[in-house]
C-alpha cells in the first residue's frame, strides 16, 4: 500500500448525526472495535442532543468524539461546524452514515477539500410516511452528488439510495452489519440476571423487542401481537428495549389493553446482548428496514425470530427466523405459538452457524479495512500529488 506520505494511522470522520447507542451507532462502533486501528481511527461526529454512553471505551481505543448542532432545527450551523472540522482535522475520508441526509455532510465534505467522500445507506423509507418521504425523495437524486463511493448495508439499502443503475454497475459496495458473536451468544447466567431483575419466573414466556420507539419500528402493532398472544399464554411478558418519542403513546396503549403489567418498557441499556438471552422470542414488526443488526444479534443469540416482510431477506441467517405479513396480530400471535421455543442448548447450536458467515464481525472489519485501503489507493493521485 502506498502511504508512505500518510502519517499513520488514518483518523475517519464518522458522521452518525443524533446517536441513541443503537441502529447505525452501534454498527459504527461495532466496526471500530475490530478495525485495524493502528491503520485507521475514528473521529464520531454525533448531535449534541445525543445519548453517548459508551464515550469512555471509544476514547480508550483512540477515538474521538465531536458534538455538532441538531440537523433538524440547525442546519445551517450543522453545515458550518461540519466544515470547520473537517478543515481543521485535515481528513482523507469523511464517511457519512445520515443515508439521504448525506447530501449535506458530503457537501461540506467536498468544500474542505476532502478527497474521499463515502455515502453509506443504512435504510431505506416506509411508503405511509408521505411527507417525510418527499423530502428523502428529494435528496436521494442528490446522494451522488458530492460523494466519491458509495457504500450499503444490504442490496436493497443501496439500490433504494444509489439507483438501480450504480448498483447494477458495481458502484455500490454492500457491507453487513458485523455482530460480534461471542457477545450475543446465549448466556444462561445473564438470563437469570435480567429475569430476576424485571422479576420474571423461570417458565414465562419472554417476547422481546430491541429498538428505537418510533414509528419506523411499529410497535404499535408489536404491542397487539403480544395481546393476541397473552390471550393463548398469559404466562407471558413483552420486554421493550429502547426509548423514543413514542413512549409515552405506547405505554398508554399498554395500559389501555390492560396489560402494562406485562408490558416492560426496559429503557436503554449499555448491555443489549443480556436482554436477548433473556428473551424466548424476538420480534421485529418495521415498516422498513436496511438491515437491521438487531435481527442478526437476536439471531447471534439463537432466538426465534418473527419479522415482518418489510426486512430484507438477506438478514435471514436462521432457518427458525420467520417473516410475516403486517396485517393480521393474531396470525402473528399464533405463528409464535406454533413455532415454539428453544432449549439453551438448541439455541447454543443453531447460532454457531453464523460463525465465519457474512455477518461475522470481525470479518466485516477486515473487509472495511480493505475497502478504505482500495479507496486510497484508487485516491492516490489526489492523495500524493502522482500520476
Amino acid at each position: 500500500m502506498e502511504t508512505d506520505k500518510i502519517t499513520q494511522p488514518v483518523r475517519i470522520a464518522q458522521v452518525l448525526g443524533e446517536s441513541q447507542n443503537g441502529g447505525v451507532e452501534a454498527v459504527i462502533r461495532n466496526y471500530y472495535r475490530f478495525i485495524d486501528r493502528s491503520r485507521y481511527q475514528f473521529d464520531f461526529y454525533v448531535t449534541n442532543t445525543s445519548e453517548i454512553i459508551r464515550r469512555e471505551e471509544i476514547e480508550s481505543m483512540g477515538g474521538r468524539i465531536f458534538l455538532i448542532p441538531h440537523y433538524k432545527t440547525h442546519l445551517l450551523p450543522f453545515e458550518h461546524t461540519l466544515y470547520k472540522d473537517f478543515v481543521e482535522n485535515k481528513y482523507l475520508i469523511v464517511h457519512s452514515n445520515m443515508n439521504t441526509l448525506s447530501y449535506f455532510v458530503l457537501r461540506q465534505a467536498k468544500k474542505a477539500g476532502v478527497p474521499i467522500r463515502i455515502a453509506h445507506s443504512h435504510s431505506t423509507s416506509n411508503p405511509e410516511e408521505k411527507l417525510r418521504n418527499m423530502i428523502k425523495n428529494v435528496l436521494r437524486t442528490k446522494s451522488t452528488v458530492y460523494a466519491t463511493d458509495y457504500v450499503a448495508c444490504s442490496e436493497v439499502a443501496g439500490e433504494w439510495l444509489f439507483g438501480e443503475e450504480n448498483f447494477k454497475a458495481g458502484k455500490v459496495k454492500v457491507l453487513n452489519n458485523g455482530v460480534d458473536l461471542d457477545k450475543f451468544r446465549f448466556n444462561e447466567e445473564f438470563r437469570k440476571e435480567i429475569r430476576e431483575k424485571y422479576s420474571i419466573g423461570e417458565n414465562t414466556v419472554v417476547l422481546g423487542h430491541i429498538g428505537r420507539l418510533v414509528t419506523q419500528k411499529n410497535q404499535s402493532f408489536l404491542l397487539d401481537v403480544f395481546a393476541q398472544y397473552h390471550k393463548i399464554n398469559p404466562d407471558s411478558v413483552l420486554m421493550i428495549l429502547g426509548e423514543g418519542p413514542l413512549k409515552e403513546e405506547l405505554e398508554k396503549k399498554a395500559k389501555e389493553l390492560s396489560l402494562e403489567k406485562e408490558i416492560v418498557f426496559a429503557g436503554v441499556d449499555s448491555n443489549p446482548e443480556k436482554y436477548y438471552s433473556a428473551f424466548d422470542a424476538f420480534l421485529l414488526p418495521s415498516l422498513y428496514e436496511g438491515l437491521p443488526v438487531v435481527l442478526v444479534e437476536a439471531q447471534a443469540s439463537g432466538l426465534p425470530c418473527y419479522v415482518s416482510e418489510n426486512v430484507p431477506l438477506e438478514a435471514k441467517v436462521l432457518p427458525s427466523t420467520m417473516y410475516l405479513p403486517i396485517r393480521s396480530s393474531e396470525d402473528w400471535a399464533k405463528a409464535i405459538k406454533d413455532g415454539g421455543f428453544k432449549t439453551a442448548k438448541e439455541r447454543i447450536d443453531s447460532a454457531a452457524s453464523l460463525r465465519g458467515g457474512k455477518f461475522d464481525l470481525k470479518q466485516r472489519a477486515t473487509e472495511l479495512t480493505d475497502i478504505y485501503n482500495e479507496l486510497i489507493l484508487n485516491y492516490r493521485e489526489r492523495i500524493f500529488g502522482q500520476n
